[in-house]
Formats: C-alpha cells, sequence, structure tokens
C-alpha cells in the first residue's frame, strides 16, 4: 500500500474515534438549571458533615484505671481489680452532658491497658473476670449505644489500637485477630455510630503477656487503616475513623482550643501541633479538626479529690473549639461507682443554662438584611440573603462566580445590644471565606470595628465571634448596634454562607 493512500486510510478510521471522544466530552457537560456553584474541593464525605454537625459532645474515660489510680496502665492489672461499686449506668452519663447542650458521647471502653468493658472474643482481659457482678454483667457498648437511642443522641466508642497486655502486640496477627476483630465487634453494637476513637498513643514498654518488653510499631501502616475503614464503613457507613483511621484530625492540644485560623483541610503527612490548630488552606485532603480536653482538674480518668472547671472556663473553651470550626470532645469521667459524680451533673446543667441564656433570642431574625451582591437563582434554587436566616442548614446565601468579596449588612429600627456574631459555610461545597471583618454602627452613620485583635480569617462549619474581641471574658456589656456590619475581603471562590445568628 502506497504511503499516501495508508494516512488517508488512516485518517479515515480515525476521525470518528475523534468526533466519538468530542462527543463525550460534550455529554459531559451538562447543564446546570438550579445555577449552583461548582464546589471548591477539597470537600467532605457525607460522614464528615453530619460529624462536623455533632459539634459538642462528652468523653467518658471509664475502665481499669478508674481503680487502679493511673493514667496510662501497664497491662499487668488483675481483673478482678474492676470491680463497680454499683452497677455502671451510661444513661446517667448521657443525660448529664445533655443537659450540658451536647449532642453525643464517646465511651472508652479499652484503653492501653487492654482491659476490654464487653465479653470480647479476642481476649481473657475483660469483663468476665471481673471482680464482682456489677463488673461481670455490666456490658458498657451495649448499655451506652441503648441509651444513646433512648435518648436520641450520637455515640460511638473509644478503642485503644495500643495494647499493653496482649502478647500478640507489634506480630501482624495482633492487627488481624485481636484489633480488627474488636472494632468489628464493637461497630456490631449498633450501625449507627457517629465516630470511633484511635488514640495516637502506640508502642512503648509493657507487660505483653508476660514479655515484659518494649515494642516499637509504626501506625502509618502496621494497623492496616485502609483495611479498617474498609470494614467498619461496611457495617456502620457514618462512623468517622478520628485519629489514626485518617478521617478527622487531633487539633494538636488537649487544653481546649483551636486555631482562630482554622482550615478542615489538612496533609496529614506532614503534622505538627501548629499545622494541626490551623489546617492547611491549600491541602488537597478534608481532614477537619477535633478537639479533647478535660472538664475536670486532674486526669482523664476519674481521681479521688478531683474538682470540675468553672463555668467560664468551660464556655471559653466551646468558644475557642466550637466557635472555631473544631468539634469539642469534653471528658466527664465517671467515678468508681460507674456514675458522673453529683458535682459533674450539677456543672454540666449550670453550662446548658448558660449558653442557652447567652444564645437565646437570635436579632438576626428580626433585622433587615441587605447584601452587596447576590447569585442569580436557578430554576429550583434561590440564593437570597434570606437563606441567611431561615434555620435550614441546606439553603445559602451567594453571590456570582466571579465575585470573591461582599458585604451583609443587619439593621433594625431601635439600637440592639450586640455580643455575638455566629457564622456558618455551606461547607458542602468546600470552605471558601479566608478573610473578613465586622463592624456596627450606633448612630446609621459611623462604622467602627468589633471583635478587636481576633484574627477574622477563617469561618468554616461554625465561627462565632465575641465581639468584645476576648474568650475569656466574653460576654461583657455589648455594643449598641442599629447596624451590624459583615465585609468580606477574600475567598477562595464565591462564598456561600448558610447561617448568620446575631446574640
Amino acid at each position: 500500500m502506497r504511503p499516501s493512500r495508508f494516512f488517508a486510510l488512516l485518517t479515515i478510521v480515525a476521525t470518528p474515534l475523534v468526533s466519538h471522544a468530542q462527543l463525550e466530552i460534550k455529554q459531559q457537560q451538562l447543564p446546570n438549571p438550579d445555577n449552583q456553584p461548582l464546589p471548591c474541593h477539597p470537600v467532605p464525605s457525607e460522614r464528615q458533615l453530619l460529624w462536623n454537625e455533632t459539634e459538642f459532645y462528652a468523653f467518658f474515660h471509664y475502665g481499669m484505671n478508674t481503680f487502679t489510680g493511673l493514667e496510662w496502665g501497664n497491662g499487668n492489672e488483675d481483673e478482678t481489680i474492676y470491680a463497680p461499686t454499683q452497677k455502671p449506668d451510661p444513661e446517667q452519663w448521657l443525660s448529664a452532658v445533655k443537659a450540658a447542650g451536647m449532642k453525643g458521647g464517646i465511651a472508652v471502653v479499652k484503653h492501653h491497658d487492654g482491659f476490654c468493658l464487653w465479653p470480647t472474643a479476642t481476649t481473657t482481659h475483660n469483663i468476665t473476670l471481673a471482680g464482682n457482678d456489677n463488673g461481670r454483667e455490666t456490658n458498657i457498648p451495649q448499655l451506652f449505644a441503648d441509651a444513646a437511642r433512648k435518648l436520641d443522641m450520637k455515640y460511638g466508642f473509644y478503642i485503644s489500637p495500643w495494647d499493653r497486655n496482649s502478647a500478640y502486640y507489634g506480630e501482624d496477627n495482633y492487627v488481624v485477630d485481636v484489633f480488627l476483630k474488636q472494632c468489628e465487634e464493637l461497630a456490631q453494637y449498633g450501625d449507627d455510630q457517629f465516630e470511633m476513637w484511635f488514640d495516637g498513643a502506640n508502642g512503648g514498654s509493657g507487660y505483653y503477656g508476660g514479655k515484659n518488653t518494649t515494642v516499637t510499631i509504626d501506625a502509618s501502616y502496621y494497623y492496616d487503616i485502609p483495611n479498617l475503614r474498609d470494614r467498619i464503613h461496611k457495617i456502620a457507613p457514618n462512623c468517622v475513623m478520628w485519629g489514626v483511621g485518617g478521617e478527622a484530625r487531633w487539633i494538636g492540644n488537649e487544653a481546649g482550643w483551636a486555631g482562630e485560623t482554622n482550615w478542615a483541610m489538612m496533609d496529614p503527612t506532614v503534622e505538627t501541633n501548629a499545622v494541626r490548630q490551623t489546617g492547611q488552606e491549600n491541602s488537597w485532603l478534608w481532614h477537619p479538626g477535633e478537639s479533647d480536653a478535660k472538664a475536670t482538674t486532674s486526669g482523664w480518668f476519674w481521681h479521688n479529690g478531683e474538682g470540675i472547671l468553672e463555668l467560664e472556663r468551660l464556655f471559653q473553651m466551646y468558644l475557642e473549639t466550637v466557635g472555631r470550626n473544631a468539634t469539642l470532645i469534653l471528658n466527664c469521667p465517671p467515678d468508681k461507682s460507674g456514675h458522673l459524680p453529683s458535682v459533674t451533673v450539677k456543672r454540666l446543667k449550670q453550662f446548658g443554662d448558660l449558653c442557652n441564656s447567652r444564645f437565646a433570642a437570635d436579632l438576626a431574625k428580626t433585622a433587615t438584611i441587605e447584601v452587596s451582591e447576590t447569585r442569580q437563582p436557578g430554576a429550583n434554587r434561590n440564593y437570597s440573603a434570606t437563606n441567611l436566616v431561615d434555620g435550614d442548614k441546606e439553603t445559602y446565601w451567594a453571590t456570582n462566580d466571579a465575585t470573591t468579596s461582599a458585604t451583609i449588612t443587619f439593621s433594625w429600627t431601635e439600637p440592639q445590644t450586640v455580643r455575638y456574631l455566629l457564622m456558618q459555610e455551606y461547607i458542602r461545597l468546600g470552605q471558601r471565606i479566608k478573610d473578613w471583618k465586622v463592624e456596627y454602627t450606633s448612630d446609621g452613620t459611623s462604622w467602627l470595628p468589633l471583635a478587636p485583635g481576633i484574627q477574622t480569617t477563617t469561618v468554616g462549619y461554625k465561627r462565632i465571634l465575641p465581639l468584645n474581641g476576648s474568650t475569656s471574658a466574653s460576654y461583657g456589656d455589648g455594643y449598641q448596634a442599629r447596624s451590624l456590619r459583615i465585609t468580606i475581603n477574600d475567598s477562595r471562590a464565591c462564598p456561600l454562607i448558610s447561617n448568620i445568628s446575631i446574640f
């Protein structure tokens, strides 16, 4: 065949292929009848969205350490030491924290000592050998899950990957025959779990079945996390794997605060405490932050003589975590009776009352709202300013695609006393806002800045701004505002805000 005829034939054969490829591309350019903004990647998974909505929940450190007085057991503790003086009552735990405004709880059911608070098939180091009937006959995960459903609360379990009791720890069969099976056993207590919590403490000295040695592992691969996530998600599809599990991050401290700048994105391969506290604007992975903190004055487990934090300190931690695009898991340890002490129960109720009083009347709902721009509506969706105050998490105000700065002004016929501003982005389509400010006017003419000294950079799922600029003395006398103006100076893409509240 002559070359010219060969190339002519090749052109004829290839032409339909090119046209078909072009047709496929055109078919993929689907219309957008609702004029919905494109995602600003990365974006959260559905389970991460549901997790974020939990916002504020409890930690219940309870187990062998409650009876030994230790924080980290060695793993050689006799099972009979675990002997609750009364029948443990997870419903009492959850009822108390619900009164504080918490939406759920995580029960510690296996700590580093390896003692399991359920009758597991993976080890004899569990409640079946406890020192009395209160211990032997109380399956904590079962009662905890049942109580959470009864109280309409979210729930999950802390299970330590590190096991200082197991003779197999550090070997492959520990992961296959002990750790993964324990996680699956716990998942069976309910497919509605919202979080499984894995501590970052991994490897070191311990009993290890009598070896009394030191075991070192690399947590980045030892626990077979991809397989763990897959197996748990098949049972409990909305269960976020925290910490070692890779679906939510530690905020970098145990003191109840996140960075004022706090992105829900972070590359876990470059983790430092500073990065954990602020996240990374340009990271490829949605990796939101959770702050774990103690409500009591001693350790994570209950100890004789411990006290509980003052109300204003608890409120400060709330503002500096939930109010800074993180979640707050607040530890409330049960005592040897398996109940929360009365002083804890009382303080939790006081805290709930305090929050209810400070966030009682949402002044934004009675204001006239003006915005500098509103996105063009679609066939079935609008982006008007009224979406900011309609109480629907699936509606939002937005600007047009090319607009990354805007103003939102709330005005009242009579001056209102304002102390807090609450903002929420529509994070289903990504976190966007990176620079903003808030001002007020009492006379309708002169505008004055609010929140002095606070970095008004990120918003994310939720930002609560004390307008006097202080989270430690946050309430104050407030400001007499005829109008309050929010100016978005810069955003990664057109800003999307689902809710604004003013208190």
